[in-house]
């Protein structure tokens, strides 16, 4: 996957940050303040930057302004809208305000690499294939049929590989809706994904939350 630098001086959520992109399968390198994450983004040799604003002797914003050809999320407790608009303007690809959700973030960080790099284009496991540009899987060399809303699920499901993901989480992220109530139609796509893949061992089911593709 991609090679990331995360600069933030908070170490329980840099350390919560590399644990979750590390889960996905990207590569994490931590540093915690200003100067390192200075000496570090501007080696050429990271597909991402995650870069808090509010750190001990440079500040993201003064780091930022060094970096050429690499992109970077700001994720910082500065939430006003003239510190969103003045991190866009210095370049940033996203900006994000603490606390933020985990999930939210990896899907973030997916976004930015697929606008800004070739990413992955396919993943295999157990004899599966799943072609992600032409959105078509393959079996042992069979092609097997999805609908697009089930192609759709396996898609998110893959990208966040070993994290819990809820079933609203899934609605958002497959159906892109927010939807409190009945979500059963989650299950009833998991069901036929098990089914037509036979991968019941892979997409575990996560009591009262939702389910997790472990890999």
């Amino acid at each position: 996957m991609a090679k990331i630098l995360i600069v933030e001086d908070e170490k329980a959520i840099s350390d919560l940050i590399r644990f979750n992109l590390e889960l996905v399968g990207h590569e994490c390198t931590q540093v915690f303040d200003g100067s390192a994450g200075l000496q570090e983004a501007v080696k050429p040799k990271y597909d991402l930057v995650i870069l808090d604003v509010m750190l001990p002797d440079h500040s993201g914003f003064d780091i930022i302004e060094y970096l050429e050809d690499v992109p970077v999320i700001f994720v910082t407790a500065r939430s006003q809208s003239q510190d969103r608009i003045k991190g866009l303007r210095l370049g940033a690809d996203d900006y994000i305000t603490k606390p933020f959700d985990i999930i939210e973030l990896v899907e973030r960080v997916k976004a930015v690499l697929r606008r800004t790099r070739a990413d992955v284009k396919s993943f295999e496991f157990d004899g599966i294939r799943v072609e992600f540009d032409n959105r078509r899987v393959y079996k042992d060399g069979q092609e097997i049929f999805l609908k697009p809303r089930e192609f759709d699920l396996l898609q998110v499901l893959i990208n966040n590989r070993n994290l819990a993901l809820s079933r609203e989480k899934l609605l958002k992220l497959v159906w892109e809706f927010d939807y409190e109530g009945d979500t059963r139609t989650v299950d009833v796509h998991i069901q036929r994904l098990r089914q037509k893949l036979s991968i019941s061992d892979r997409i575990k089911t996560v009591y009262k939350i939702g389910y997790r593709f472990e890999i």
